[in-house]
């Protein structure tokens, strides 16, 4: 199971998400790091195991009031190992290619803020490329074709449960089924929200999930460093 952490960031800060009520989030306070400040928690998390991949959700630019684009640029300059995934909250083509320019790492299309379920077709062969269905409690967020059409997806898809991140909910299990069985072997996917610890991967590696995104189970110490070497033999 490929385990990637997640940093969400607002306002300058690492912030602790919960249910996808953005509105409430506040700057982490975690025993992984002195400070909420990015490179803090991703120290953090390279101090914990040696991680590849750490996905950015830029919520300032999903909302809509700014961006972090010269954090993630630090961040990409101080850990050069990483290559980070990020949700930037693009909209159109255009910010697609300008993302894809200005980072080095992947690029996250939320499904959430598309305008239109052509531009990840537009990009679909593009490597880098991430596509993110987003769902708020049952209902999907983005273009209905996009979810309907398998077709436009790119070879990775993240299946986001926006109500169950940071809740001890576990993982939506029936949606991931459901997107699995529509990815057949053309796409990878990975789950986000609602991972409780360990004992949640067991039932997420037999529906055919590939990797898991994680925040508050490593912060909270319920995914440890020992699991973290075990999983890492296992690959």
């Amino acid at each position: 199971m490929h385990i990637i952490p997640v940093i969400d960031l607002k306002d300058g800060d690492v912030v602790r998400a919960q249910r996808g009520m953005r509105h409430l989030y506040a700057p982490i306070e975690t025993p992984l790091a002195p400070s909420s400040r990015p490179a803090d928690v991703v120290a953090g998390f390279l101090a914990l195991h040696d991680f590849r991949e750490i996905y950015i959700a830029d919520l300032d630019a999903i909302e809509g009031r700014g961006d972090h684009a010269a954090t993630i640029l630090a961040l990409e300059a101080a850990f050069p190992r990483v290559t980070f995934w990020v949700d930037a909250g693009i909209g159109k083509a255009t910010e697609a290619r300008a993302c894809l320019a200005r980072y080095r790492g992947d690029l996250v299309l939320g499904s959430e803020t598309l305008q239109d379920a052509a531009i990840p077709a537009a990009f679909r062969n593009d490597p880098r490329l991430l596509l993110s269905l987003d769902f708020r409690d049952a209902a999907y967020q983005g273009p209905t074709a996009l979810y309907d059409d398998e077709t436009l997806w790119p070879a990775r898809v993240i299946v986001m449960t926006l109500a169950r991140i940071g809740s001890q909910a576990g993982p939506d299990l029936d949606r991931l089924r459901e997107i699995v069985a529509k990815a057949a072997d053309r796409h990878l996917v990975y789950a986000a929200g609602g991972l409780r610890g360990a004992a949640d991967l067991a039932p997420l590696a037999a529906a055919g999930v590939h990797g898991v995104l994680v925040a508050s189970a490593l912060h909270d110490g319920r995914l440890d460093a020992a699991t973290l070497r075990q999983l890492q033999t296992l690959q």
